[in-house]
């Protein structure tokens, strides 16, 4: 039995490619490309801190004071963010997941948990995720099923952060295809969403220079031949990372603040994070998804290494 504190470990490799997912919260650990950090990860006798790589289901982000209504019902979750009182990404970060299926040469693996009701919370959902290395990178599939006898509201986002290594926060050459950004309140829940600010604005690559990012965009546009977006994490020494949104994921966080030069608590990194919804959609009713008994919801998201060029 694993003492780590994120639990059992499972290794993907690839070629030049290695990576670790998780018993705790089923999320991705490390990803690297020849010993290289492609993502930023935590350390095998290290806590999961910032979200770093972790699954965020029935929601990504934020749920004001942790309060919402839902068929009728009142809800009272848990506030898991004490100095904004807010309920923050979801409920299975720390659940224990299962190694569900592997491939033969552990190239591929699916793992998966089962969400039971909770305060706050009156769903039963089946949720599974599965990685899979190819020539390409990382992709991430994940499947959500209602098996309980009522709707549940369904949300879902990825926390992966890109490692920056040596280059400076300053340095890094971002490129996100998106024309409207959330726009938050003191608590980082959502006000309004609007057309893209000129210090927000990275439709065209730039340096992030003095930009300080935890945003939500969307109106993305989907350049990939298989219809997703990408955000691109560029001006870095083993080339620009490319994180990329498949269907159904209409949203993406950046947050830019674990990429500072110091004083950071672990690798750094800038978090590009695939979403269903934004902060607050058990509320705001943006970009939710209500799974009806019975139904199911999945979306893919991946990441592509320069290294791999």
């Amino acid at each position: 039995m694993s003492t780590s504190p994120s639990g059992e470990q499972w290794t993907l490799r690839h070629g030049r490619q290695e990576a670790t997912i998780v018993e705790v919260g089923g999320g991705l650990r490390t990803y690297t490309v020849d010993g290289a950090d492609v993502v930023a990860g935590y350390d095998e006798d290290e806590f999961c801190l910032a979200g770093r790589g972790q699954v965020l289901m029935p929601w990504p982000n934020r749920i004001r004071d942790g309060r919402y209504s839902f068929g009728g019902v009142d809800h009272q979750l848990a506030l898991t963010e004490i100095p904004l009182s807010n309920s923050n990404h979801g409920l299975v970060r720390w659940l224990p997941w299962q190694l569900h299926w592997h491939d033969e040469d552990w190239s591929a693996l699916t793992v998966r948990t089962r969400l039971h009701p909770s305060p706050g919370w009156s769903g039963t959902l089946d949720l599974s995720v599965n990685y899979v290395m190819d020539d390409l990178g990382l992709s991430v599939s994940v499947h959500a099923a209602n098996v309980g006898d009522a709707p549940a509201p369904f949300g879902y986002g990825a926390h992966p952060y890109v490692a920056l290594n040596d280059t400076h926060l300053a340095d890094v050459e971002l490129s996100i295809p998106a024309a409207r950004e959330v726009r938050v309140d003191e608590r980082m829940i959502p006000t309004t969403t609007e057309p893209v600010r000129p210090e927000t604005d990275f439709r065209t690559a730039r340096p992030l220079g003095s930009t300080s990012l935890d945003t939500a965009y969307t109106d993305l546009v989907r350049t990939r031949p298989d219809g997703a977006w990408e955000v691109v994490v560029g001006g870095l020494a083993g080339g620009d990372v490319r994180v990329w949104g498949g269907e159904g994921l209409d949203w993406v966080q950046v947050y830019t603040a674990k990429g500072a030069d110091s004083g950071v608590n672990g690798t750094r990194g800038i978090a590009v994070e695939p979403m269903s919804c934004p902060s607050n959609a058990f509320n705001s009713g943006d970009g939710l998804v209500v799974l009806e008994p019975g139904q199911a919801w999945s979306g893919t998201w991946g990441i592509s290494p320069g290294q791999l060029a």
